[in-house]
């Protein structure tokens, strides 16, 4: 059984989909940070089957919505004194800033240089995105 220690304090990323974990680490710039980190690959869940789960020893600042783009079944555990004070569920944001570029050569922000790529999810059942500028579909997988 591996056994990997406890979070005194600090974050712990919970139901990842497996083989995410490494996607969100370079996402969220671990590697650049001060902490402890632990990635654990294809946990046994009961839920899930397999699972990810990225473990933070501090607490960061990471913008949820972004998260919940890349997986929106993770559950975020806040820890303090080596208990959870809080759990936050996340979801398919409603809208994605910076996250997807736009891939029609047209759209002025492939022209403009500096534009917020803005895209709006307009089903969320097949996991769609429409650029706000042209209206062209990113189909998130």
């Amino acid at each position: 059984m591996l056994k990997i220690d406890s979070v005194e304090k600090g974050l712990v990323l919970d139901h990842i989909q497996a083989g995410k974990a490494m996607e969100l680490y370079r996402y969220l710039n671990l590697d650049k940070m001060d902490c402890s980190v632990a990635i654990i690959k294809n946990a046994k869940s009961n839920k899930m089957g397999k699972k990810d789960i990225i473990k933070i020893e501090n607490n960061i600042n990471m913008d949820l919505k972004v998260l919940g783009f890349i997986d929106p079944n993770i559950t975020i555990n806040i820890i303090d004194k080596g208990e959870i004070i809080k759990k936050i569920a996340l979801e398919l944001p409603e809208e994605v800033n910076n996250v997807i570029k736009c891939k029609n050569p047209r759209c002025i922000t492939s022209i403009e240089q500096g534009i917020v790529h803005k895209f709006k999810l307009v089903d969320r059942k097949k996991k769609i995105y429409r650029c706000v500028y042209c209206d062209t579909a990113y189909e998130h997988n």
